[in-house]
């Protein structure tokens, strides 16, 4: 804590930890940041601040309550191109529903009707529209063009969604919006880091947070950035991404929506420190992460991101097969292939990690071999 804070700290600081250990009193906002540097997280992580959950309610009924319109009435709107404030609020209300639900709602379903609603949009962009009608209209076809290529990706249609990426990054670029591109060169990093082009990952991370600096997609592209040094073996340039992603999230204030796709959430620091502290053989820092991962419920109150949970499984397994327990391995990585939302490229790359850790411990025990089939199985493009 002292490395971390700007001037000198009292006596009796070991004193005062221990009895913020037995819960006597809890650390106060001078101390909270001081703590979590201290322990490579973000303040978030340790000390969330307690929100209602929001009730429950679908999309048509959040659209009503927010605009006074429902989806038939708003695509009608768009198709007369009648673009007043109501109409284009509630358009970027339905783009924000959408990214909300890219982890949980069926990723092909998803995927066709963002499709639907990118064509309405870029049929309004060929109309005549005021310079500020044009500009939000382009907002929202980067935002619907830049969660259409990650749905592609996860289906494993790397052809595709390398071209929606591009598509996504004219349209940022058009409407000089840095969030979009910032995102659009993550998801090439994203591409690079599971086709194994770890380089080429650190290029991506290097122009996205050029583009969008001090922006919470550029705590993603140091995440990206960390993971592949973790995968050229770089332990020094890891902590150091690591620490840079940490620090500029915990200056960030929290996110109205954390379950939005294109928003880092606090909670998803630690997921990030878990996948490179596995890489680099930090198997009980790695291993306590995962089971943090899997402990909290996600952002909206439900369980967590089922695509974190599984590669918490996996790292959970990578562990149990470094201490030789082949048994605990394949429930954990079971487990991990068990999930019906899944992004198969990402789940691919931390499933060979696996299967070639079981492969290399258990070479003669057919079970270990049988990972990497089944393994191959779920994870084929569809």
């Amino acid at each position: 804590m002292r490395t971390h804070a700007g001037s000198p700290l009292p006596d009796g600081l070991t004193d005062q930890w221990k009895r913020w250990e037995r819960g006597r009193n809890r650390p106060d906002e001078f101390y909270r940041p001081l703590i979590a540097a201290a322990l490579g997280t973000v303040v978030e992580s340790l000390f969330p601040e307690e929100r209602p959950r929001p009730p429950e309610r679908n999309t048509e009924d959040l659209l009503l309550a927010r605009s006074g319109m429902g989806t038939d009435e708003l695509v009608e709107r768009l198709r007369r191109s009648a673009l007043d404030t109501a109409t284009l609020d509630a358009l970027a209300f339905t783009v924000e529903q959408f990214c909300c639900g890219y982890a949980r709602r069926d990723p092909l379903d998803l995927l066709s009707e963002t499709r639907r609603w990118l064509s309405r949009v870029a049929g309004l962009l060929e109309r005549r529209t005021t310079f500020a009608e044009h500009r939000d209209l382009l907002d929202a076809a980067g935002q619907l063009t830049l969660l259409a290529g990650c749905l592609e990706y996860d289906a494993g249609r790397a052809g595709p969604a390398e071209a929606t990426r591009r598509a996504a990054l004219a349209l940022g670029t058009e409407a000089g919006n840095p969030q979009v591109t910032g995102w659009a060169h993550e998801m090439r990093a994203w591409f690079a880091l599971t086709g194994g082009r770890h380089r080429e990952v650190i290029d991506a991370a290097h122009a996205g947070q050029d583009a969008a600096p001090g922006r919470s997609v550029a705590v993603q592209l140091h995440a990206q950035e960390a993971k592949a040094w973790a995968r050229i073996g770089d332990r020094r340039n890891v902590h150091t991404a690591l620490e840079q992603g940490r620090s500029l999230l915990d200056a960030l204030p929290a996110p109205d929506r954390p379950d939005h796709h294109f928003v880092v959430d606090p909670q998803k620091y630690d997921f990030y420190a878990m996948d490179c502290h596995r890489l680099i053989g930090d198997d009980a820092l790695a291993g306590l992460l995962a089971t943090e991962v899997l402990r909290r419920s996600g952002p909206d109150g439900c369980a967590p991101s089922p695509m974190r949970a599984a590669e918490a499984e996996i790292t959970l397994a990578v562990v149990a097969a470094r201490r030789d327990d082949l048994d605990a391995a394949l429930v954990h990585g079971t487990n991990a292939l068990d999930g019906a939302r899944r992004s198969a490229p990402s789940l691919r790359m931390v499933g060979t990690e696996l299967a070639t850790a079981l492969e290399d411990r258990f070479p003669v025990d057919s079970r270990a071999t049988d990972f990497r089939r089944v393994l191959d199985e779920v994870t084929a493009p569809v």
